[in-house]
């Protein structure tokens, strides 16, 4: 079992088996721009706070590049050593302290000598050489390419030192020298997308030897270094946990979802826009934030204003729940965060914060963070999976197109991932516009297949009775079959039902 060292970015870690196995030689390939400098700097870095000798050589970059990288992110380069290869150090006036390499006038083989001596004079415990683009037009033939990269690898391996290489990708795509040799290769992307942030994602290639968590990652670089949110494929253990069901604390819904919500499962409010699929999401956040139980809301259509002063006017009690710290609301803007940022928030919320019941409103916002809408299904999969086994309250919106009338399919079919699904309609009754609610499906136990009416006012959310009277109600034109009379409107909040 080889010992391990950590990269310096704790979610890299994460991914890898707690870090980079020690001693090897490792490639850390990317685009210009994708991060390739800042990770080394932080794998550096968490070295020389260990009380490591760490070196950074660099044939592209110039230290003053390098120390303007690190200042962005607050970082002391004290107890790092680098040294640039294009400088001779024969000229302390710097007349000469540089020198263009090409192919023509320098020999690769004078360059290896002079970072071999350096590494003998530090004897780092890490080391980072940057770039191998510069190596390679010096060694201009593959085979020479090659050998030189085999003899680093040797000689550090003797050394016990472990290597990243740094690899713009400026060579062919045919060029797959590095990565043969290499004990690791570690991939970093930046994609453009049509609209918003650019976006970031990493993946380990291989890793000789070792496990690791495969796939892409996203991650961000912000001050202070590369962030990266390992996928929630690998945090599905499940844990013990109250098997109660949560009440919705509204009237009449527990009684129609057979009991009220089971932890440890997700459900789906569905409906078009006007059907009041948020307040109610909010009043059921509400009662559990009254027993309690900390909530979290993530809203990806509405401000934390708009939320806060539609639940306030329903006396649901969302300020003096987030004031106690029981309830976190936060606005999620798709366009400047990625699926994976969003899925670790949440997992902090859970494990970090200990969120009992997790809103996410809606999932039309969600989608819109996907850089293509068929990766949806698996995202969402990865992450009810994770919630699920940690006893979570799962409730999601999503909305249909059409207001009124037959209700057009969502922007994407997710029903099927859900545990319940609750259905809201819109429907026109004698001059007056009428909400509905009903549960579609219940996995984990029986529940009432009746179509109530929905009422929201002062006193909060209430259901009516079932609408027997109706037939065609979730088509949103239904035909009634009672007398005209039972629909008088009695009270002022609706129907006498």
């Amino acid at each position: 079992m080889h010992e391990t060292m950590s990269t310096g970015v704790r979610g890299l870690d994460a991914i890898l088996p707690g870090g980079l196995p020690r001693g090897h030689l490792y490639l850390l390939e990317g685009d210009p721009g994708a991060g390739k400098t800042t990770l080394a700097l932080q794998f550096l870095l968490e070295g020389r706070d260990r009380g490591e000798q760490v070196l950074y050589c660099t044939l592209s970059e110039t230290r003053s590049e390098i120390e303007q990288i690190a200042r962005s992110h607050g970082w002391d380069l004290d107890g790092v050593t680098i040294f640039e290869l294009s400088t001779t150090g024969e000229d302390p006036t710097g007349a000469e302290a540089y020198t263009v390499f090409s192919p023509a006038d320098i020999e690769l083989g004078e360059t290896t000598k002079r970072l071999i001596e350096q590494v003998e004079r530090v004897r780092p415990a890490r080391v980072v050489i940057d770039s191998l683009s510069e190596l390679r037009l010096m060694s201009q033939e593959l085979l020479r390419y090659r050998r030189q990269i085999l003899g680093l690898k040797h000689y550090f391996a003797a050394d016990a030192s472990t290597v990243l290489l740094l690899d713009d990708r400026t060579a062919p795509s045919s060029d797959l020298q590095p990565r043969s040799i290499a004990h690791g290769v570690i991939e970093l992307d930046r994609m453009s997308i049509e609209y918003g942030a650019e976006r970031r994602r990493v993946r380990i290639v291989k890793l000789r030897g070792a496990s690791f968590t495969g796939g892409y990652h996203d991650f961000v670089i912000r001050r202070g270094g590369l962030a990266v949110f390992p996928r929630l494929s690998g945090a599905h253990d499940g844990r013990a946990f109250d098997e109660t069901p949560a009440t919705t604390g509204v009237e009449g819904l527990d009684a129609l979802l057979g009991g009220g919500l089971d932890r440890g499962t997700s459900t789906l409010l569905i409906g078009p826009a006007g059907t009041g699929k948020s307040t109610l999401a909010m009043s059921i956040i509400g009662a559990a934030a009254g027993r309690g139980e900390r909530c979290a809301v993530f809203g990806f259509e509405e401000n934390i204003r708009t939320v806060m002063h539609r639940a306030r006017q329903l006396g649901m009690g969302i300020d003096r729940h987030a004031e106690e710290g029981v309830l976190s609301i936060r606005s999620v803007l798709p366009a400047e965060l990625s699926p994976g940022e969003f899925a670790d928030l949440i997992r902090e919320s859970v494990d970090r914060d200990g969120a009992r019941v997790v809103l996410i409103d809606s999932l039309n916002g969600y989608l819109n963070s996907m850089p293509e809408e068929r990766f949806l299904a698996a995202q969402l999969h990865e992450l009810l999976g994770f919630l699920n086994g940690r006893g979570v309250v799962t409730i999601m919106v999503l909305a249909q197109r059409n207001m009124t009338g037959p209700a057009m399919p969502a922007v994407a079919d997710v029903s099927y991932l859900a545990d319940t699904v609750v259905m809201l309609r819109l429907f026109e009754a004698f001059g007056a516009v009428h909400k509905a609610v009903s549960v579609l499906k219940k996995r984990t136990g029986a529940h009432e297949t009746t179509i109530r009416e929905l009422h929201f006012g002062v006193g909060g959310v209430r259901l009516g009775k079932a609408l027997t009277d109706f037939r065609g109600v979730l088509t949103g034109v239904p035909v009634y079959v009672g007398e005209p009379g039972d629909l008088a409107d009695r009270d002022g909040h609706g129907p006498a039902r």
